[in-house]
Order: C-alpha cells, then structure tokens, then sequence
C-alpha cells in the first residue's frame, strides 16, 4: 500500500480500526488507491458517523429529553 494512504489511515483511529476489521479493504487499497474515499464512506457508515446518523442521534436524544421533561412535570402535578 501507499505510504501516503497508510498515513492517513494511522493518523485517524476509527480508520486504522476500520481497516483491520476489514482487511479486504487493505487488499483493495493496495490493488488501487483511488478506491480511498469509498473506504473512507465505508468506514463512517460501519461507525454510523453519516450526517443522517448524526441527525438521527440527536433526534433520539432530543425525545428522550423532551419525554424526562414531561414525566418530571407530570410528577410535579401530581404532587399538588
């Protein structure tokens, strides 16, 4: 493989991880280099770290907090 490529895959740690997870990717990566930012998408979405898993993560997290508050006032209310 490319020094370059194998540089930029040590220098970020969830594609170094990726990569020895899925050592196929090493083989193609090395047959050809242009592949490198299918690899990088690969990687993101095995780490569910796409832009809709972001918002989606959020989104959870938005409801939870929106459903804490609601029980807390409902606690509130019974309380008086």
């Amino acid at each position: 493989m490319r020094r370059e490529l194998l540089t930029r895959i040590q220098a970020d740690r969830d594609l170094h991880r990726f990569l020895r997870e899925q050592p196929k990717w090493y083989r193609t990566l090395s047959r050809d280099p242009e592949t490198f930012t299918e690899f990088q998408r690969s990687a993101k979405q095995y780490y569910k770290k796409t832009f809709p898993d972001r918002i989606r993560k959020l989104s959870e997290g938005a409801q939870m907090a929106s459903f804490m508050f609601n029980m807390l006032q409902s606690l509130q209310n019974e309380q008086e």
